[in-house]
């Protein structure tokens, strides 16, 4: 797996849990999936995702966007 394809696919796994934190929870959960959901945008507009630089550091090959 690429890290283009783990950085999407943990974005996924802590909205999914964020959103459901702040149903069963506390509504201020819903702060963690507006803060993924900005980095996504910045990501896709500087090129920069603290998750992918760590997972280069961690020996994953790298896909089309994070290289």
């Amino acid at each position: 797996m690429s890290i283009d394809r783990m950085v999407m696919a943990f974005a996924g796994i802590v909205i999914l849990a964020s959103v459901a934190l702040g149903h069963y929870v506390h509504v201020y959960w819903l702060f963690l999936t507006a803060f993924v959901g900005l980095n996504l945008l910045q990501a896709a507009f500087t090129g920069f995702c603290p998750l992918a630089i760590i997972l280069k550091k961690l020996g994953i090959k790298p896909g089309q966007a994070f290289n």
